[in-house]
């Protein structure tokens, strides 16, 4: 019984992928990065650098690969609140982390809500070099955080190799242009949603110099360009029962207490 199920999800799955191939009159990479996706690419960036205050909620999915080369997947989801030039607000919730990130232009603070621990630490003057201070110095990266940057396209764009434009696709809900760009060890692919407002709609990385080729996805939806925050919603005030630990390096392991 299972091989006969086994095999006809194998047949479904051929006959979607074959529809699928069939729908793109030109899957062959062309060489080179095609000046109308590097113009939908840098026309997405420069509009999403230009919103003073947004937030959008974001639902990403890691892949890992075992030693015997089968996948796994760990889901989060994220509700991401900015306010340029120096404000940032991260609710995430999911398989492997569950933690609420502070950054009110003083200062960056990381709160784990089920546990009651908290860290916070002295930050650069600019959301930039506070993403920048996060992921290099304390291990921390935000979900597509390169795409909150004022100057994304250049970091997306850095040793890309080639890039063209799939086609047109529908994410949850919105036409999108699909973009697929190479660069040494990595392969991404970006969706933007067509129109005057060209907000990213998804976003997968490809890990081409790892076992398993293994893949970061992450949709973005609900954007809100004209949300009602306050400076109190970046600013991190810790709970009489909280208990404030110390950020490790980057890469450091805690002791255990036992």
């Amino acid at each position: 019984m299972f091989d006969k199920h086994r095999r006809w999800w194998a047949i479904s799955l051929a006959t979607l992928l074959s529809a699928a191939v069939a729908a793109r009159t030109a899957l062959a990479q062309p060489p080179g990065i095609d000046p109308q996706a590097e113009g939908l690419l840098q026309a997405a960036t420069t509009y999403l650098a230009g919103q003073k205050r947004f937030t959008v909620h974001a639902q990403s999915t890691i892949e890992g690969v075992l030693d015997s080369g089968q996948k796994l997947e760990f889901d989060q989801a994220a509700v991401l609140s900015v306010q340029r030039p120096n404000k940032l607000r991260a609710e995430r919730h999911g398989d492997l982390v569950e933690q609420v990130f502070y950054y009110d232009g003083q200062s960056l603070a990381l709160f784990n809500p089920s546990e009651g621990y908290y860290a916070t630490a002295d930050a650069p003057a600019t959301l930039e070099e506070t993403l920048d201070f996060a992921r290099e110095t304390l291990g921390i990266i935000a979900p597509a955080g390169d795409l909150l940057y004022k100057n994304a396209f250049e970091i997306l764009m850095q040793d890309v190799t080639s890039g063209f434009v799939v086609g047109k696709d529908v994410v949850g809900g919105m036409r999108c242009d699909h973009l697929a760009f190479r660069a040494p060890h990595v392969d991404w692919q970006i969706w933007i949603q067509e129109g005057d407002k060209p907000l990213p709609c998804k976003l997968v990385i490809t890990s081409t110099d790892i076992a398993g080729s293994p893949q970061f996805t992450v949709t973005m939806n609900e954007w809100d360009l004209a949300p009602d925050l306050d400076d109190g919603a970046f600013a991190f005030t810790p709970s009489s029962d909280a208990t404030q630990i110390e950020f490790l390096p980057r890469g450091a392991k805690r002791a255990r207490s036992d």
